[in-house]
């Protein structure tokens, strides 16, 4: 036993630390599931309002039901004219992650609920937050370009208003259907490193723009947002087909990671690869340009190769491999392309602070507190000896 040693440095990676009802990842079977429904299953049929109501209600709604969520969701779109007015004195440099951040947190400031805890004053300050974050992401681009925010258009769905406010342009239909799809499939995954930020701030009874606020300041993180972003400065630093495999065997060479291939769950492709891939060639014909999903396919397929046959082992392509390439056709600014996951990702992360204050599959501890193991030796076995700052070296 003496030989035994117990590592404690895994991140958490491995290790269960709550029940949930809300989703389920297995990462062998390429599996995604919200609320027991298969992820393909809802980017074919659902719209994004449905999935949010899923997560919220723990089932999909009825007709009258999603006419009512509707109805409740579309006046809460627009922002407090206070909230505007504080995004018109920010640095036009500023990080959009970090407005967006400080910005939920303002929210919380012009809630009248604030100070309700009841289950039912959470859910309806759920639904606000996935209003009011698209509005924001919006707001904010229009005001650094020097340009008045376009308010929410009450005619259209969440996720065609969300591009109109953005892009200044009412989408087509079929592009509007794109950007719902996205909504629908970054909406929740599991205890990923945001989501379990907003459930252990919501284990101490923090009110939900408290957690949510945590959530996205973790999704700022290059770690766990942004890959996307990266993915798009990849192609564009491509540029075109006929470089593909020169990139590819430069990178390797070089010990770098292709980005949007690997996941740190799935160890088959991403299942919401496939969703996004046919839909970026699509937009790429319909803008005249399918350029970066000609790129991204013949880089999927050289980096697959080669990785194969350096190490032997397979290695699999993740969702925001694809998604980078949509979302730029689209005429999403990259540095807007994590802000656009958290309006997705919202509905999942509200859905876990509520399930975390009011009720999980079954009961945990009330408060997040892991323990972790002191190795400050500094003073040997001992603790070492207070010297007055006048006597010391």
């Amino acid at each position: 036993m003496d030989d035994c040693k117990v590592v404690l440095n895994t991140g958490l990676r491995g290790v269960k630390i709550a029940d949930t009802r809300i989703s389920d990842v297995n990462g062998d079977a390429g599996r995604l599931i919200y609320r027991g429904y298969l992820i393909q299953d809802l980017a074919a049929n659902a719209t994004f309002e449905e999935v949010a109501y899923l997560l919220l209600y723990e089932k999909l709604p009825s007709q009258r039901e999603l006419q009512k969520f509707k109805e409740r969701l579309i006046p809460e779109r627009g922002l407090p004219p206070e909230m505007t007015a504080a995004l018109k004195t920010r640095p036009f440099h500023a990080l959009p992650m970090d407005i967006l951040q400080s910005a939920i947190s303002m929210l919380a400031h012009h809630d009248p609920e604030i100070t309700d805890t009841s289950r039912e004053s959470a859910l309806r300050k759920a639904e606000r937050l996935i209003a009011k974050i698209p509005t924001i992401i919006a707001a904010w681009h229009q005001i650094r370009h020097h340009r008045e925010p376009i308010s929410p258009n009450p005619s259209l769905d969440h996720a065609a208003n969300f591009l109109h406010m953005l892009t200044g342009v009412r989408p087509d239909p079929e592009t509007a259907r794109f950007m719902d799809v996205c909504l629908v499939l970054h909406a929740e995954h599991s205890f990923n490193a945001s989501t379990f930020a907003a459930r252990e701030v919501a284990s101490t009874r923090a009110h939900i723009y408290a957690a949510v606020s945590a959530a996205a300041g973790s999704l700022s993180g290059e770690l766990h947002g942004g890959a996307n972003a990266r993915v798009m400065e990849m192609l564009l630093k491509i540029g075109t087909p006929d470089a593909v495999d020169s990139y590819v065997q430069t990178e390797l060479n070089a010990g770098r990671k292709i980005m949007g291939l690997g996941h740190a769950v799935y160890n088959v492709d991403d299942p919401r690869a496939f969703i996004l891939a046919p839909m970026s060639q699509i937009m790429g014909q319909k803008i005249g340009d399918t350029r970066w999903y000609d790129i991204s396919k013949l880089l999927e397929a050289s980096a697959k190769a080669a990785f194969n046959q350096r190490k032997g082992m397979d290695i699999v392509v993740n969702v925001d491999f694809y998604s980078a390439s949509l979302y730029y056709a689209m005429g999403i600014p990259i540095d807007l392309f994590t802000p656009v996951f958290a309006a997705s990702r919202v509905a999942g992360w509200t859905a876990h602070v509520i399930e975390e204050q009011y009720g999980g599959a079954s009961a945990k501890p009330v408060l997040y507190r892991p323990e972790s193991e002191y190795t400050g030796d500094y003073c040997g076995p001992n603790t070492c000896a207070f010297v007055p700052v006048a006597q010391r070296g």
